[in-house]
């Protein structure tokens, strides 16, 4: 039997697209909300995260198109249970949650103020973290725990070059990295987030407009070359960054932000590895794992969601993609739902 309020609705606002674009092409409607069932939980949205792919996903771009009309969109949220079907029990009505999605975006994309997900993708909110904090941390923080620890094997010591770093992911790889007693290091376009990034946690900051980045790291490691590289930005460069990592290092790459095709370095030995979050998200040991390392991090403060951006309400999404397409900010961007 479904554990439910006589008050849930039977609908819900939403954000939804009906063709591929820019922002303007999200809008909000009332869509139904069921009830959840076997395995289900109806979750009451206080914040979402927004991610990179969710703008990728809305234009087009993304590694699979939308399901239009009316495709829905959005990967993470925080919020409180409200209701729980058959068979759950765990979480119950009135806890606090977060939760991400791993599956298809156009039928089960989170942006609405209540979403029903399997029950298996419902984590618990650590004790002291808001539903803005909790909506930033695990997309970001478990992508770096998975890339850099369990399948690029990063170590205390070790020298870690972070590209893109002023974005959720790459702010909570330097934390992740300091953590563990790596040494990150940031690049980023301009000097205009340099602070920023130091603040954020990097040991040091490479601005690729001015700073040539395989000198540099060369610079920084004593000649040695960084063992781990973390790249969210793909294309042609990727070889020349290659050149940038220690002799039989690793090479991680998980986003493609450049577009085109990417060079793959010949600078041998060389580890080059493909990172899909879902490889560790999608096993249960291995986001049992993740979240063990995320809550931890989080309870102790060592892991801190760098918020670059807050948005209240779901009309706002079309203002917050702007603000993430247009690479401004730093760290991760968060829409807050008001009940």
């Amino acid at each position: 039997m479904t554990e439910t309020s006589t008050s849930t609705p039977s609908s819900t606002k939403a954000v939804l697209f009906h063709t591929t674009g820019g922002p303007d092409v999200l809008t909000v409607e009332e869509v139904a909300l069921p009830a959840p069932g076997p395995g289900e939980v109806l979750l009451r949205v206080e914040a979402l995260g927004l991610n990179r792919a969710e703008a990728l996903f809305r234009a087009g771009t993304y590694f699979y198109p939308p399901t239009l009309p009316a495709s829905r969109n959005g990967y993470e949220a925080a919020g409180v249970v409200e209701a729980v079907g058959a068979g759950v029990t765990e979480p119950a009505p009135g806890d606090l949650v977060m939760v991400a999605t791993d599956a298809e975006l156009s039928g089960h994309g989170l942006y609405a103020e209540r979403v029903v997900v399997p029950a298996g993708q419902v984590l618990p909110r650590p004790a002291g973290v808001d539903a803005v904090n909790a909506a930033a941390a695990w997309l970001t923080y478990s992508t770096a725990y998975g890339a850099l620890l369990e399948k690029g094997g990063l170590r205390s010591g070790d020298h870690v070059l972070v590209t893109g770093a002023s974005s959720g992911v790459g702010t909570a790889a330097l934390q992740v990295a300091g953590l563990i007693g790596a040494i990150p290091i940031a690049t980023t376009r301009t000097a205009a987030k340099k602070q920023r990034l130091l603040d954020a946690g990097a040991a040091h900051v490479i601005t690729t407009d001015d700073e040539d980045v395989v000198k540099e790291v060369q610079r920084i490691t004593g000649g040695r070359g960084a063992e781990v590289i973390f790249d969210a930005i793909g294309g042609p460069g990727l070889a020349a960054l290659g050149e940038a990592a220690a002799h039989d290092g690793t090479l991680i790459v998980y986003g493609w932000l450049d577009g085109r095709p990417s060079v793959l370095p010949m600078n041998w030995p060389l580890t080059v590895i493909g990172y899909n979050n879902l490889s560790l998200t999608g096993d249960p040991a291995g986001r049992r794992r993740a979240a063990h390392f995320i809550g931890s991090g989080l309870r102790s403060g060592a892991l801190a969601p760098v918020v670059g951006a807050t948005f209240d309400g779901l009309e706002r999404m079309p203002d917050a993609h702007r603000l993430m397409e247009s690479n401004t900010h730093t760290g991760k961007i968060v829409v807050t739902i008001r009940h």
